[in-house]
């Protein structure tokens, strides 16, 4: 079975189960009743010296927050604040309380240890501190202890409700609205639970759904192709794609609509760990199918192992873009002031 049809078929798997109904709503009302019980100050919240903006999402991957996240920060550094990124590190192997990721000029820890997501934002980011760690409390204390007070940007928060936010940024679509709870469908939390953010940041495409939110629009802008180096490179003619996230086929389509032309794919599960012999196995297929590049994400591109290919490898940048940017950034500003 080749990766891409096992993709398929796990994503498939991965769709709204309607029969799981009763499941899913006993999973949204445990996700609810917890939120409750912060919101009434008997889960005790942990506040951090310097401004928290958490980003967050409803749904289980391919939800655009990391680029978002990468917006917020860059946003915060370019006006001159002490910048923080703090994080879970999903898919990492670090199991302490804290690690610092990049200290705003070198970038410290591997994707193995820290998670792709951390290490592609602290690659793209310098001047940015960005740390991991199970509990954001304790990274940001540590972060603190460390580099100084910052403006604190919380990466996948809206449901670390342990950590006190001064801005709770909430990206949602369409489907989220229309979907149901793990494991009837793909979200941590009931579709109502849009009501606790601050702000919305609407990618659902056409009209967005205004539920009496301050909501701004969200858009993915494809910043075109970069070798492994971050140095621009021409489209390729004929590219392979090679992409282990939660939402290829989004990937493909952006490739496709600016080179037209796509010799085959190889997709894997979200996080995949690629090793040395597939990248080699991709390089040959792409090569006998007429390949004239790799081309892969930016979240594979730190998973990728040392290898040598006949074919160059390159990286497809996805960048976020808000419709109404002066309006949201001067909403951000606010809060890093400390004055929201």
């Amino acid at each position: 079975m080749s990766a891409t049809v096992a993709y398929t078929r796990n994503l498939m798997k991965a769709s709204s189960r309607p029969w799981l109904a009763p499941f899913g709503s006993l999973f949204g009302a445990g996700a609810a009743a917890r939120a409750q019980l912060y919101r009434r100050g008997l889960l005790r919240t942990t506040r951090l010296r310097g401004p928290v903006i958490s980003v967050g999402n409803l749904s289980v991957g391919g939800s655009g927050k990391t680029p978002v996240v990468a917006l917020i920060a860059e946003t915060l550094r370019d006006a001159g604040f002490p910048v923080a990124i703090l994080s879970r590190g999903y898919g990492g192997s670090f199991r302490g309380d804290a690690l610092v990721v990049a200290d705003g000029n070198d970038v410290l820890a591997s994707a193995d240890t820290a998670g792709d997501e951390p290490v592609m934002l602290a690659r793209s980011l310098p001047g940015v501190v960005v740390a991991v760690g199970p509990r954001r409390d304790h990274v940001g204390r540590e972060v603190e202890s460390r580099f100084g007070t910052r403006v604190h940007v919380l990466d996948d928060g809206f449901q670390h409700l342990r950590l006190a936010r001064d801005l709770d940024v909430l990206c949602v679509s369409a489907a989220d609205l229309d979907d149901r709870p793990m494991p009837a469908g793909r979200l941590r939390e009931f579709p109502s639970a849009v009501s606790r953010a601050h702000v919305v940041l609407w990618n659902g495409g056409g009209e967005a759904r205004r539920p009496g939110l301050e909501t701004y629009v969200a858009k993915r802008r494809v910043d075109g192709f970069f070798d492994l180096e971050g140095r621009p490179h021409a489209a390729p003619r004929r590219p392979y794609l090679l992409a282990g996230i939660a939402r290829p086929d989004r990937f493909a389509s952006d490739v496709a609509s600016l080179t037209g032309d796509v010799a085959g794919r190889a997709f894997f599960r979200d996080h995949h760990r690629f090793e040395r012999r597939e990248l080699e196995t991709a390089d040959e297929t792409a090569r006998s199918l007429g390949a004239d590049a790799l081309v892969t994400t930016a979240k594979d591109a730190v998973r990728l192992p040392a290898a040598t290919t006949t074919l160059p490898v390159l990286v497809l940048k996805i960048s976020a873009l808000i419709a109404q940017a002066d309006a949201f950034r001067e909403r951000l500003l606010t809060v890093a002031r400390g004055v929201a």
